[in-house]
């Protein structure tokens, strides 16, 4: 039987906690032709949500639905390669009018094209093989406008383009999203200071062009109440107070938590009690299982980076990285190196800002850090 708390992507609603009122209002303004940037730490879910989104009747039945991740993007090139794999790997289980439709609009990839034994097609093009990224979009998008019903696309970790060498993907992006009124729009992204600076800002070609949805954290109420009902259905019990401090542990963060009941739920036998007594030594698993990683990580930072990274960390939730006090009680070079670190642990995904509040991404990584005696007490 599947371990319920699933730790590797969308399974399925039975396995999916809450996000009751935002799976609703997401599907409300995209049925209603909205588009939308979707905004939350790394590890929250957004993508669990995405998927949970489309996993309804309405969505398989009535529209095209595509999720492509450009995570490890690094030029309008690679954006297009990505985005068009995802379009034709979602056509394929529809049907081959389906994806022939599509394979004929990208006329300027045909040759690229593979095909099986059995007649199904293949993306064949590699990351930065695309000779004319410019052509090929404006294809893609041309099927979209075409397409014989509704599309949706989700684009997750939007905020790639703004690192690309092209200086004018967000104005393109822009333009096509606005001219194509037959697709809709998620733009999904975890780094929020990316985020917030490409859709809030008045100079940028996505301002005003979006609803905006922060996600929060799932509630201690909602997370408790699907952790033990997802215990008790498989014959064990888990006390209460284990999920309270989790939450507690982990801000609340989804990821962690899931990971951590993974363990817990793995090592309470049928008909027995889960309880707080069983908490660190499945948590020590986890980080242990991450030790080599994070020595590597750190080992391979740049001095000044790694100094203020473990000066946020010791902080745990740290303001004024950049001021006096801060800089003198962590012994840090000046506040210049200080904000070239900060722009440097940020773009690697190492730190999370809110508000002018830092605080690394990675809870288990504080723990090894913890562990390992590098932090101030």
């Amino acid at each position: 039987m599947r371990n319920p708390f699933v730790t590797n992507g969308y399974v399925g609603a039975e396995y999916f906690c809450d996000r009751v009122a935002e799976t609703e209002d997401i599907r409300t303004l995209l049925r209603n032709e909205n588009n939308i940037a979707l905004i939350s730490p790394r590890r929250l879910g957004k993508t669990e949500l995405i998927n949970h989104i489309f996993d309804c009747n309405e969505f398989r039945e009535d529209y095209y639905c595509f999720l492509v991740d450009i995570y490890a993007s690094k030029s309008l090139n690679d954006l297009v390669n990505l985005l068009g794999k995802a379009v034709l790997d979602a056509l394929k289980p529809r049907g081959k009018a389906a994806w022939v439709k599509f394979l004929s609009a990208v006329s300027s990839l045909r040759s690229e094209i593979s095909f099986d034994i059995n007649g199904m097609p293949g993306w064949s093009v590699g990351l930065g093989e695309i000779r004319n990224p410019a052509a090929t979009l404006d294809e893609i998008f041309t099927y979209l406008q075409n397409a014989d019903r509704p599309c949706i696309v989700a684009i997750d970790e939007f905020q790639q383009i703004t690192k690309y060498p092209e200086s004018t993907v967000e104005a393109t992006m822009r333009s096509y999203v606005q001219k194509t009124t037959n697709a809709h729009f998620i733009f999904s992204g975890s780094q929020r200071h990316l985020m917030n600076g490409m859709f809030t800002s008045p100079s940028r070609p996505f301002y005003q062009s979006v609803a905006i949805i922060n996600l929060q954290a799932i509630s201690l109420d909602k997370y408790t109440e699907f952790a033990v009902e997802k215990f008790e259905q498989n014959g064990k019990s888990l006390d209460a107070d284990v999920v309270a401090i989790l939450y507690d542990r982990f801000d609340g963060v989804t990821s962690y938590i899931h990971r951590v009941l993974n363990i817990l739920y793995a090592r309470t036998e049928a008909a027995c009690r889960c309880d707080a007594g069983m908490i660190d030594e499945a948590v020590d698993f986890l980080v242990r299982m991450s030790s080599d990683s994070y020595e590597s990580l750190l080992y391979q930072m740049p001095l000044k980076q790694r100094d203020l990274l473990l000066a946020i960390a010791s902080e745990g939730h740290a303001s004024q990285v950049k001021g006096g006090k801060f800089i003198k009680k962590y012994s840090l070079s000046s506040s210049s190196s200080v904000s070239s670190a900060l722009k440097g642990l940020l773009d690697k995904d190492f730190l999370t800002e809110d508000k002018g509040v830092y605080s690394l991404y990675d809870k288990f990584f504080v723990l090894w850090l913890e562990k390992k005696g590098l932090l101030k007490k």
